[in-house]
């Protein structure tokens, strides 16, 4: 068997074993993880234990998701064909590429140089065209682009950063992990309706801190199950 063979039969049965198994039925985000080549997005002495069910380290303190925990962001995002997403922390990018598969148009932000100009080597390289990034302060969002269908932030914080979700589009979603500390975090998703925001918890989560300008605003819209925006 080559390498090439070994890393499809490695993908398939992260597919079959850590999502279908655990209850991701959702058909986009298994084509998706499918075809996304995770080996490709750490480094090459990880390569063997790219699909095992881990987050691995990227560096710099990062790391890139187990399986199971980016199909659950990815299928709590309850995706459409060609929505914007904005990704708060690209990491090695493979969220990104995840999500530019089932369709999106993704415009990620990374605060730390080397991860910023990795993963832009490898969105050129992949040829993941619909993938934009740009290095920046994630909280701050990307006001330039906004509004976004979706906004996913891949790390966790004791609230949602006000100023992200004004950047929400009319009954858009935004997805993070909450909570005062990395044990105590919940997957949570916001959605905009009608001038009011409405929070469910979607289970237990553990991601590495939210940092940045916004990381610890006060006042978050996201501090009730149902508030009306300002």
């Amino acid at each position: 068997m080559t390498v090439q063979h070994d890393h499809v039969r490695r993908r398939m049965a992260m597919v079959r074993e850590q999502l279908l198994a655990r209850g991701i039925d959702d058909e986009q985000v298994l084509s998706a993880m499918g075809t996304v080549r995770r080996h490709l997005f750490v480094d090459e002495a990880l390569h063997a234990q790219a699909y095992s069910e881990n987050a691995l380290p990227i560096g710099y303190g990062q790391t890139i998701s187990q399986p199971y925990t980016v199909a659950q962001m990815a299928c709590a995002l309850q995706l459409e064909p060609d929505m914007r997403v904005l990704e708060v922390g690209t990491g090695s990018g493979y969220q990104a590429a995840v999500l530019a598969e089932m369709g999106a148009e993704v415009y990620s932000l990374e605060r730390i140089k080397p991860l910023y100009l990795a993963a832009l080597k490898r969105m050129t390289d992949f040829r993941y065209f619909r993938v934009k990034l740009k290095l920046a302060d994630g909280t701050e969002g990307w006001p330039e682009q906004a509004p976004f269908d979706r906004i996913l932030v891949t790390a966790g914080g004791p609230e949602v950063p006000t100023v992200l979700l004004g950047q929400l589009a009319a009954g858009g979603m935004l997805v993070m992990p909450v909570g005062q500390t990395r044990d105590e975090q919940k997957l949570v998703r916001i959605r905009e309706e009608g001038g009011r925001w409405f929070r469910k918890e979607l289970g237990e989560a553990r991601f590495v801190d939210l940092i940045g300008r916004y990381a610890r605003c006060e006042g978050s819209q996201a501090a009730e199950t149902e508030q009306r925006k300002p």
